[in-house]
This record gives C-alpha cells, structure tokens and sequence, in this order.
C-alpha cells in the first residue's frame, strides 16, 4: 500500500498543491490514495517523492518493506 495521502497529509498539502509542485495530475494522486491505481509508474512516485522530500521506501507500509525482502 503507498502511504501517498499520509506522507502528503503530514507535509499538509493539499492534492492540488501535490499536483502543482510535483508536475503529477491532481486526479492520479486522487486514485493512488484511494487505491484506485494499484500499480502507479515509477516515474509518477519519483516525481511525488522528490516534491515531498521523502524517498520511495518511506512511500511503502513497513511491514510490506519486509515482507518483499523475504520474497
């Protein structure tokens, strides 16, 4: 599960500001928090993740971080 909404909620912006900063359409950062869009491109999480300053491990729960290294 991407941790979209919480990590953009704690640098309280709103979807729009996410958009504006990120270059990301408001209504794609709309359906990746609702899971609507299960499997976003790398590219579009890069963009979000670099307009927040966090990295694309802090976008994932940690207990599926552990669960893809026993995989």
């Amino acid at each position: 599960m991407v941790l979209l909404k919480q990590l953009r909620e704690e640098r309280k912006l709103s979807q729009f500001q996410l958009s504006q900063m990120s270059g990301v359409p408001q209504q794609t950062i709309s359906a990746i928090e609702s899971c609507a869009r299960t499997n976003p491109r790398i590219e579009t999480l890069y963009a979000l993740c670099a307009a927040m300053g966090c990295t694309l491990s802090d976008m994932y729960h940690p207990d599926e971080k552990e669960e893809d290294k026993g995989a």
